[in-house]
């Protein structure tokens, strides 16, 4: 089934998609990003697009610090989404990546003086780390210090930090990286947040670890403490703390909850998905596909259901 893009304001066959190759985003990566996942429910045979408005309010700080100027509302962004997603009919989960950039088709380093623009497309995607538990390492390569690249934005040219860490780690055999802050202690990994399980309670790197402060992060922490009661600290995290976790877990638009079974050759616990990360697990799941009465205002639906209209 063919998908859809939004571009220059219209909707349009993603085959037919293009910018020229002199867009300046292109060459100096100057463009805010974000991913949205769309979950596919069978049984009520809709698709829920989870947390739009939390993302597409951090897509409006990336634009702030990247000085672009984002020509719609949240409301409106809100309906392109959906308008979108529904006309390319999936029935599957998927993937829903807007991006505001500079378009002007010009060379030189710099953010003023230069035209801004937005697009969206959706593809078909599943699980980003299509297995059921990850094997992680370590990576070489540390997250930016603030001042460098803020990382708590979705900057395009942020993402080639994340790239190498991410290729190292499959070159030598592993899933995913997990990736330190430039003072040592843990950060991220290249696609999500890290938690560990340690005597029973949720401990994560703090936000001035040089962490992306994600929307699954903060989705997963208050699911723990309503759902199960159970208290999240947020603070700097060790590299030797990996090793000594009861779980560790990884958490992602993408990724969504993802149990980790060692880091560096290392079993976390006893290298099998432990209790707490698979009861949040579980619940996480029902809550994204609108199963769970509780949070479906975090649930935006797509396709009309005319027997319920």
């Amino acid at each position: 089934m063919p998908s859809y893009a939004f571009l220059n304001n219209e909707f349009i066959p993603l085959s037919e998609a293009k910018i020229n190759i002199m867009t300046h985003c292109l060459h100096y990566g100057t463009a805010v990003f974000e991913g949205i996942r769309g979950n596919w429910n069978n049984e009520q045979k809709q698709i829920y697009i989870f947390r739009p408005r939390e993302h597409f309010q951090r897509l409006y700080q990336g634009c702030r610090v990247m000085n672009i100027s984002l020509p719609y509302t949240l409301n409106e962004l809100c309906r392109i989404t959906v308008e979108l997603v529904s006309r390319c009919g999936f029935e599957e989960d998927l993937y829903i990546r807007p991006l505001a950039y500079k378009s002007s088709e010009s060379l030189g380093v710099r953010l003023h003086n230069l035209e801004d623009d937005f697009l969206m497309l959706v593809i078909p995607w599943g699980p980003y780390l299509d297995v059921d538990m990850a094997r992680c390492a370590v990576a070489s390569w540390r997250r930016p210090e603030d001042n460098t690249i803020p990382p708590q934005v979705k900057i395009t040219g942020l993402y080639v930090n994340n790239a190498l860490a991410k290729t190292e780690a499959v070159l030598n055999g592993f899933d995913e990286a997990i990736m330190l802050a430039p003072d040592g202690y843990v950060s991220e990994g290249t696609g999500e947040n890290i938690f560990l399980v340690v005597d029973g309670t949720l401990v994560t790197p703090t936000s001035y670890s040089s962490i992306l402060m994600g929307i699954t992060r903060n989705t997963v922490i208050q699911l723990a403490r309503d759902e199960l009661g159970i208290e999240t600290v947020e603070r700097p995290v060790d590299r030797s703390e990996l090793y000594l976790a009861d779980e560790c877990f990884l958490t992602g638009t993408a990724a969504h909850l993802t149990p980790v079974a060692e880091i560096d050759r290392r079993k976390i616990g006893d290298g099998e998905i432990g209790r707490i990360t698979s009861q949040l697990q579980e619940i996480y799941s029902r809550v994204i596909r609108g199963n769970h009465p509780k949070y479906l205002d975090w649930c935006l639906p797509v396709y009309r259901q005319e027997a319920t209209a």
